[in-house]
């Protein structure tokens, strides 16, 4: 019987966002001699590799935003409009990401119009019948796309380190499946992504009602039972109940070009150390050379 595929989904976004930030705290960025800044790509790609290392993965995909308007703000305007514009130095480095995964032979996974999490959510329910999925993030959205052949692991402090979710363990910690939790956000809102759910309705409130009554529907339908304040809330929210659970929705049906067999993961190709040697990425070049010795990139 063959050994089914473990397909690894890496949140580009995600792990970039962290990197960068992570080291230009003090405002002090690394640069190379090119005058170039490539603190987020190095950490970005240290996230990365532990990861390869760690998970064991044989075959790997990395998934991206591909600009910043999606049909989400087609739908609400207010969307994700809260965020500051990423700072110059980063801006030149989400190119450099993509061409530093380019150079791995991994695929860059990314459809316009929508977000990197819409890639991941296709690709997760593409492949889950045939492959085991493991998806490396540091966004708890992501946890909705747990089932039984899905694996999330969210990015700690560090590198290397991971919070990682099954199906059966989100539903012990929190009390309601992966597909609820959307209904948990579309009460709660999302103050990140600049949505609010309904006013007045909080995260504990919106784990209990949805572990209650399964649903918005069930919610909806027994709104005779909640308290006087409650209703009130949910009844002058209704609108953006239903928009907030559009918007919190991880889509699964993106037009997704996409083959497994491209996305196999193998030894470390050429072209990817000696782009390391021509960005001057050392740390990283380190990590490869030793993992070249103790054969942690030979699957």
């Amino acid at each position: 019987m063959n050994k089914r595929p473990h397909l690894l989904l890496i949140d580009g976004m995600a792990l970039l966002f962290r990197a960068f930030y992570a080291t230009a705290v003090t405002g002090q960025f690394m640069v190379n001699s090119k005058g170039m800044p490539t603190n987020g790509v190095q950490g970005f790609l240290r996230h990365l590799l532990l990861a390869a290392e760690n998970k064991k993965p044989t075959h790997v995909a990395v998934c991206w935003d591909m600009g910043s308007k999606t049909f989400r703000n087609d739908l609400y305007g207010e969307y994700k409009a809260n965020r500051d514009v990423p700072p110059v130095e980063m801006i030149p480095q989400f190119g450099l990401a993509k061409e530093t995964v380019e150079a791995f032979e991994i695929p860059n996974v990314g459809v316009a119009g929508y977000e990197a999490d819409d890639c991941l959510g296709t690709l997760s329910c593409r492949f889950k019948d045939e492959a085991d999925i493991s998806i490396l993030t540091g966004d708890r959205d992501i946890l909705q796309l747990l089932d039984d052949h899905v694996e999330v692991h969210l990015l700690q402090k560090g590198f290397g380190n991971y919070k990682t979710y099954t199906k059966a363990a989100f539903m012990d910690e929190y009390g309601v499946t992966p597909r609820q939790f959307i209904d948990v956000k579309a009460l709660m809102g999302d103050a990140s992504d600049g949505y609010p759910g309904v006013k007045g309705i909080g995260e504990k409130t919106a784990f209990k009602l949805v572990s209650r009554y399964g649903n918005l529907s069930g919610i909806l339908e027994h709104l005779g039972e909640l308290t006087p304040s409650q209703q009130k809330k949910i009844e002058a929210g209704l609108e953006m109940l239903h928009l907030s659970r559009k918007l919190a929705e991880i889509r699964c049906d993106v037009p997704v070009a996409f083959s497994l067999e491209k996305a196999r993961f193998g030894q470390i190709p050429e072209t990817f150390m000696e782009l390391m040697e021509e960005l001057e990425l050392k740390m990283v070049k380190r990590h490869l050379v030793t993992a070249r010795i103790n054969a942690s990139f030979i699957s």
